[in-house]
């Protein structure tokens, strides 16, 4: 019997790369010339584009496995327009993205890299390293209180602090205190983490207003999307004194990081690496894969994404 042909859309990790291969006809964007007509499902990263073009190229396909919570690499709406399925991995990496939050801000709180290079430059000789801020016992909101904002929450409850957030909606029966907008969030606290997803309806959410809301002695961290912050914003507030500080996992071009982040000590940069772990990555893989093969066996998934919640079967 022939195996169902997978397109793997890169970048993939070589383990996921090879896993396909192992279970499927593999095939690559390179192969499609020849090969389109043939491919009934594809697997991605949340940083491979599946747009309208390719789904439209792909007559059989039926199924979208994307490795990745947030998935504002594939054109949902084309692809549920053709009654292509679309899972995601939620909930599988929602500690190793809390515990990526609460790094960033506690080493631009506590200017951990700072105090590291103060070390490995000898500079300890010639007297003690300045005081810092602190998180806990402070004020600090949540720019999203989905799956992974509350795994940050809760973390941030055991370090004292005072927890808010900002939904499109409120959420019930929990024992933050809601804000109406990104900005009065802002205002209210002490240091911002960015949870929201990607997207058109989130894209620059948080902009001049919010960022000047929170003010010189704030700290933003973003662990969402870049798109989610007007980046030329940022690095103004920053440059100018306007923001405190900012922990940044994500970027508007990634891998481009602009020279005039990389140059500031009040700033902690990671390589989108939120949920890098090895047991994280490895249940993510496995999730994704699971995804795949459910719907392949019976067309159901075992983690729609949530636009998918009124279909049949779902």
């Amino acid at each position: 019997m022939s195996r169902p042909t997978i397109l793997r859309v890169p970048p993939l990790s070589p383990q996921l790369h090879d896993a396909v291969a192992e279970r499927y006809d593999a095939v690559d964007p390179a192969d499609l010339d020849t090969r389109a007509g043939d491919v009934v499902g594809i697997v991605c990263t949340n940083t491979g584009p599946v747009d309208a073009d390719l789904i439209a190229a792909l007559p059989r396909l039926g199924v979208i496995a994307n490795h990745g919570v947030g998935y504002d690499n594939i054109d949902v709406p084309a692809a549920l327009a053709r009654g292509i399925a679309v899972s995601n991995t939620p909930e599988v990496l929602d500690d190793a993205v809390a515990e990526t939050a609460l790094a960033l801000l506690l080493a631009v709180r506590r200017q951990v890299v700072v105090a590291d290079r103060f070390v490995r430059d000898g500079r300890w000789l010639d007297g003690a390293f300045p005081l810092t801020d602190q998180v806990a016992g402070s004020r600090v909101g949540i720019l999203g209180l989905g799956r992974i904002g509350r795994a940050v929450a809760t973390r941030l409850e055991a370090f004292g602090c005072t927890v808010s957030y900002h939904n499109r909606r409120e959420v019930p029966a929990v024992p933050y205190a809601y804000a109406a907008s990104a900005a009065e969030l802002a205002a209210g606290v002490d240091s911002l983490v960015v949870v929201v997803p990607g997207g058109a309806g989130t894209e620059a959410l948080v902009d001049r207003e919010v960022l000047d809301a929170l003010g010189p002695e704030g700290v933003l961290v973003n662990i969402a999307r870049g798109s989610v912050v007007d980046q030329p914003a940022l690095v103004a507030a920053l440059r100018e004194g306007r923001l405190g500080g900012a922990g940044l996992d994500v970027y508007a071009d990634e891998p481009r990081v602009p020279q005039e982040l990389t140059a500031l000590d009040n700033v902690v940069l990671l390589p989108h690496v939120g949920s890098g772990t090895h047991p994280t990555r490895a249940a993510m893989r496995a999730l994704t894969l699971d995804n795949l093969a459910s719907w392949l066996a019976d067309g159901t998934l075992r983690t729609p994404i949530p636009e998918m919640a009124d279909r049949p079967g779902q």
